[in-house]
């Protein structure tokens, strides 16, 4: 479970001939792995065997609530409200760490994968944690989640990494239960005030102790109040503490260290709707035309278009729009505005896609989350063409890392010939961008847009 205080790492080497796919690769999932029945433990309940923890003033065993083995029997039905990830199909996080915009895209992957722990063999959630600083990617996570049949919620362990420059520089913090540590609680059955857990147990790999401080709180949601929230402080392996927030319906909700913040700003299906909101996508419609205009040089067309999205933007209900979406939205715009009134081409596509990426947030409470992802990987190989064009190889690198690991969100809805045609070209990205040739990347990253555009008249 990341934190906002292991989001800084320090500059390391880049792993050389990492690739997006290897976390596939890492976590070994099988596709078929979602009919596997999970074998049940028998025996009396035991105690869990706890790791040495030196040097850091953990909580006595008499207030942890995380020390019974637990069983699974059906480890991916999670009902439990604080932390339904089963339920949850795509969060949004909005925040800033480092005095620079942050944001997170989690979302449920349509796979399963098996761990043997303590005997059992057991089934476990996949989700994957997406995390961008000032627009890059900044961190990826596969996180393994189950539920006990009391209906506590366990980490059963994550892969990670952390990138700079487009690059992975370290994927410290990644552990496996069985393998590294014991399972850990991420979230009691029902928890109380003074209940303790360790969300990650592995000290040297990853350690998290939770205090729960307060239940039954009234939390400030995306659109309204939201009752019988939980707010803990968590405990890190160098002594110091963070604020976090669980909500009914919505799991981690707001973290904070310091300055620094992670706040959710919206997640479906909890905040999915049915009433037509047409304005998102007159948006997007809107950014495009503005993005091809400024690449072009047509600024009067640009200015429309600018039009066009002030227009859609200001008639957009308020109540409609999550209230971390909305500041964001109006910032991209009046930036977007700016610079085509500027004429600077480069700073007005950037500025677009910033736009189309915003409006495709706010359709996310009317869409088919896989519609959705399908438009975020298109508007990827918007950003690499731009970004090739800037001849700026890191960001491009970047980009490649962030395609590949969007396409692994939309396995389902990719069928032959799709699925081949999208990882040929990924491939082809990846081999251009390692070589240093961003020409040709600009122009693998055109053809997986058309593959894309295919994708979604089909």
């Amino acid at each position: 479970m990341r934190t906002l205080t292991t989001k800084r790492t320090p500059p390391r080497e880049p792993r050389v001939g990492w690739h997006p796919f290897m976390a596939l690769a890492i976590l070994a999932v099988a596709g078929c792995t979602s009919n596997v029945t999970p074998a049940v433990s028998s025996a009396s309940p035991e105690t869990i065997p706890q790791p040495i923890v030196d040097g850091l003033a953990v909580a006595p065993a008499s207030e942890r609530v995380d020390l019974t083995m637990p069983t699974f029997t059906h480890p991916t039905e999670v009902t439990n409200p604080l932390f339904p990830v089963s339920a949850q199909r795509s969060v949004l996080f909005l925040g800033h760490v480092d005095g620079e915009p942050f944001r997170t895209e989690v979302t449920l992957l349509p796979f399963t994968r098996i761990v043997e722990w303590q005997g059992q063999r057991v089934e476990t959630l996949v989700s994957q944690y997406m995390a961008y600083l000032d627009g890059r990617i900044q961190e990826v996570a596969y996180d393994l989640y189950a539920q006990a049949d009391d209906g506590s919620v366990w980490y059963f362990g994550e892969d990670v990494s952390d990138f700079q420059d487009g690059a992975i520089v370290t994927k410290e913090g990644t552990w496996l239960a069985g393998k590294d540590a014991p399972a850990a609680m991420i979230m009691p059955a029902h928890p109380s005030v003074g209940d303790v857990y360790r969300t990650e147990n592995s000290p040297g790999f990853a350690f998290e102790e939770v205090t729960v401080t307060a239940v039954d709180r009234t939390l400030r949601g995306p659109i309204g109040p939201i009752q019988g929230g939980l707010v803990g402080q968590e405990l890190h392996m160098d002594g110091k503490t963070e604020d976090k927030q669980f909500a009914p319906g919505y799991g981690e909700f707001y973290t904070a260290d310091g300055p620094d913040v992670e706040a959710l700003a919206l997640a479906v299906p909890t905040d999915a709707t049915d009433r037509p909101a047409p304005q998102p996508a007159s948006m997007e419609a809107a950014s495009f035309r503005v993005l091809d205009a400024a690449r072009s040089g047509d600024w009067p067309a640009a200015s429309d278009g600018i039009a066009e999205l002030v227009r859609a933007w200001g008639s957009m209900p308020v109540n409609e729009v999550p209230r971390l979406v909305a500041p964001r939205m109006t910032a991209a715009v009046r930036t977007l505005s700016d610079a085509v009134h500027g004429r600077d081409p480069v700073r007005s596509q950037q500025a677009a896609i910033d736009v189309a990426q915003l409006s495709l947030d706010l359709g996310l409470r009317h869409t088919a989350v896989e519609d959705v992802d399908l438009a975020r990987m298109d508007l990827w190989t918007r950003q690499l063409i731009l970004d090739a064009a800037s001849e700026d190889a890191a960001a491009v690198s970047g980009d490649v890392f962030t395609l590949g690991y969007i396409r692994d969100r939309i396995l389902a809805a990719l069928h032959e010939p799709h699925l081949t045609s999208v990882n040929t070209l990924l491939q082809h990205l990846q081999v251009a961008a390692a070589d240093g040739d961003l020409a040709r990347a600009g122009a693998e990253a055109r053809a997986l847009h058309r593959e894309l555009i295919s994708l979604d008249g089909a």
